[in-house]
């Protein structure tokens, strides 16, 4: 099924612009800057931290409109005529002690992880090297609970994805949003906060309508967008639930599948297109 035009594409970041090296490729930056110059608006919308965003940005020349971070608690107007680039148009932060008590009971030998929007983490051990950006501070476990927070970071090696599912379910968390990454990895944004929630602030300062988007991403931190959004594409190597949820699959992101939906977007009566749902 031909796309037709859609004025905002919503585009996640690891797994979807970026492979699981984290590299750029050529077809896919083409991709992005093609829409672009059409007139149409990207939105990058990412569970990244906002430091860990901007490298991103650059790297796709997106130097002004609008992008969704830490999960949709920090959405930022990107403008180069300002001092840093962007500006913070809505920061949404959650008191992360209660979880974070809770999960320490169930989980003692995982790594916590805090949010310093704009710099980097509070943490309490080391993560793999490239897993956070910025300035990474370790401090004891008591210093995560003192402030506010747009975004807490659990990881546990010894745990799969599934395991954290159903401790989420089991532990009928509150006070947060909880999204499960493809490793042993576990995010929580302030309650009620998703991608869906960033993109409809940048929406409507756009002037553009849910109907008129299209989201694509591979996480299930993608789930709340993919509903907000007109359209959606899950990648093809999303789980089960992720590409259910979408309406249309298209290629894994080692194959440059992203590439395809951008160049349907671009040619829509000449481009191949990702498999309906």
């Amino acid at each position: 099924m031909p796309f037709g035009p859609a004025a905002l594409v919503a585009l996640d970041v690891d797994g979807t612009l970026l492979d699981r090296d984290g590299r750029l490729s050529e077809p896919v930056r083409a991709g992005v800057r093609t829409l672009v110059d059409a007139g149409r608006h990207v939105v990058v919308a990412t569970g990244r931290s906002l430091v860990a965003t901007l490298p991103v940005l650059d790297q796709l020349g997106l130097l002004s409109g609008y992008a969704v971070t830490s999960n949709g608690a920090v959405t930022v107007r990107l403008d180069p005529a300002l001092p840093d680039g962007y500006e913070l148009v809505d920061v949404v932060t959650f008191d992360p002690a209660p979880a974070l008590r809770l999960l320490r009971e169930h989980l003692p030998m995982a790594v916590y992880a805090v949010e310093d929007l704009g710099m980097g983490f509070r943490l309490t051990g080391p993560f793999p090297d490239g897993e956070l950006i910025g300035r990474l501070q370790i401090v004891p476990f008591e210093q995560l609970l003192a402030t506010r927070a747009t975004r807490v970071v659990v990881r546990s090696p010894e745990h799969t994805p599934e395991d954290f599912l159903a401790l989420v379910d089991r532990l009928g968390l509150h006070g947060g949003s909880y999204a499960v990454g493809w490793t042993a990895w576990l995010d929580i944004a302030p309650d009620g906060v998703s991608k869906a929630h960033g993109l409809a602030i940048a929406a409507d300062r756009l002037g553009v309508s849910a109907a008129d988007a299209l989201a694509v991403g591979d996480g299930r931190n993608d789930l709340e967008m993919f509903a907000w959004a007109g359209r959606s594409v899950a990648m093809g190597q999303a789980p089960p639930e992720v590409q259910a949820a979408a309406d249309q699959v298209c290629g894994h992101v080692d194959e440059d599948g992203l590439a395809d939906v951008l160049r349907a977007l671009s040619c829509p009566t000449t481009a191949s297109t990702p498999t309906p749902r």
